[in-house]
Parts: structure tokens; C-alpha cells; sequence
């Protein structure tokens, strides 16, 4: 693990909602995730792990603080810059795979390079397709494949544009436990061949375990002994 940080949030904050419904999620948050380091965040529900991975993702828009990840501020980005950034750096699994049910396999797992214009787009679907055992599945769609099959999509989907950070939304959530370590199998090896950050929102013990270290949060605060705020200490003097 290297020790420059991938991912650096300092004092961020984060309120979701408008007038008496508006909740305060995330209060202060200070965190330092180092480049090809894999970090679970764990929580009760409701302790802020997905607004949090949102937020460093950038999908959700911090209140105030910064938020550098790859080297960008994202709080100085508009939203076609941040969709940019997401799409050259950013990979994203999601719990309920979010596959395009009218597109095959191989189309769901081309979006990505199609918008950020490579001409081999479906060359590198289809051997991103291949590295998660799903070659001879390519022309399936969704609704013909397994729930474990349709996460190896999306698995492959994350990674086709070789991103620098992955981050995963309870990936095994809907899956049994047998196809949900084969889908964290997929997600870790992928991680270290290529030497990317991987940061996973998850309840499952043992997949935090899996990790290189794991932060708690408990009703939007990272838990003192978590924060690496000793890493921040320097950039925010």
C-alpha cells in the first residue's frame, strides 16, 4: 500500500432533505484513504456509510469542506465536470446492480468507454466480461441471468475503464453468501492486480475483515480511532 492518499476528505458536511425534514448525515468528517488501499466503512444503518461513499464517489454534493480524490477537488467541479471525473476515475457497484434491462451484457458494460469516446469499447466489455466468467454470456440480458451473474456485470461494468478508486454499495446484499464471496473475490483480485482503492460500505464482519482497514461511523462521525485524522493534521494546519 502506498502512502499518498488516493482519497482525502477534510471537515466535510452534509445535510439531505429541505425545511423541518432536512436531516444532518454527515458532521465533520475527516479521512484519509491511501492509494491501493481497501477500506470497509461500517456502521449501524443509518450512521451516514453510503452518503459518505456518495460523497467521496462524487455523486453527492458536500455542504461545506473539501473533498480531493485522484488528485481533484470535486467541491470546485459543476456537474458535467463531475460525471467527467467520475467517468475517467471512478468505478461504482451498487447493491441493486443497476444494469439497463433493454441492453444485453456486453452493451451494460460498454456504456461507460462509449461516453468517454474509446473507439474499443466493446473489445474491452468483452474482456472485462471474460475476467469475470462471463464470456459466453455477452449477449444475455439482465432478466436472463442470475442475480450473481447480473452483479458480474456490473462488477465488469466498474472496471472496464480501469479507474484509480472502486467503490462498492453493499455489493453482496442481495446475493447468498456463496455467490456474494465469489462477487468480493472478483472485486479484491481486481483491486490488487490493478492496484486500485477500494473503499465498500458493508454489515458483513467478514468482508471488513477482508479489508486493510475499516472505519465506523456512528450517526454521521467516523469514530476517533478510525479518522487517520493524524494524516490530515498536516494539510489542514
Amino acid at each position: 500500500m502506498a502512502n499518498s492518499s488516493a482519497i482525502r476528505l477534510d471537515r466535510v458536511e452534509l445535510s439531505l432533505g429541505t425545511g423541518a425534514a432536512r436531516v444532518h448525515i454527515l458532521k465533520s468528517i475527516s479521512l484519509a484513504i491511501g492509494q491501493g488501499e481497501a477500506v470497509g466503512l461500517v456502521g449501524p444503518s443509518g450512521s451516514g456509510k453510503s452518503s459518505l461513499l456518495m460523497v467521496l464517489a462524487g455523486l453527492e454534493r458536500a455542504d461545506s469542506g473539501s473533498v480531493h480524490v485522484a488528485g481533484e477537488e470535486l467541491t470546485r467541479l459543476d456537474e458535467d465536470a463531475l460525471a467527467r471525473f467520475r467517468g475517467r476515475h471512478v468505478g461504482i457497484v451498487f447493491q441493486a446492480f443497476h444494469l439497463i434491462p433493454t441492453m444485453t451484457a456486453i452493451e451494460n458494460v460498454a456504456i461507460p468507454l462509449e461516453l468517454a469516446g474509446r473507439a474499443d469499447a466493446f473489445a474491452r466489455a468483452a474482456a472485462e466480461l471474460t475476467s469475470v466468467g462471463l464470456g459466453h454470456r455477452q449477449g444475455h440480458y439482465p432478466a436472463q441471468l442470475s442475480g450473481g451473474e447480473q452483479q458480474r456485470v456490473a462488477v465488469a461494468r466498474a472496471l472496464a475503464p480501469e479507474p484509480r478508486i472502486l467503490v462498492a454499495d453493499e455489493p453482496t446484499g442481495n446475493l447468498d453468501e456463496t455467490t456474494g464471496k465469489q462477487i468480493m473475490d472478483l472485486l479484491f483480485a481486481a483491486q490488487a492486480r490493478r492496484g486500485a482503492t477500494l473503499v465498500i460500505v458493508t454489515h458483513d464482519p467478514a468482508l471488513a475483515r477482508r479489508c486493510d482497514r475499516t472505519v465506523r461511523l456512528r450517526s454521521g462521525q467516523i469514530e476517533p480511532d478510525d479518522a487517520r485524522v493524524d494524516a490530515l493534521a498536516g494539510a489542514s494546519a
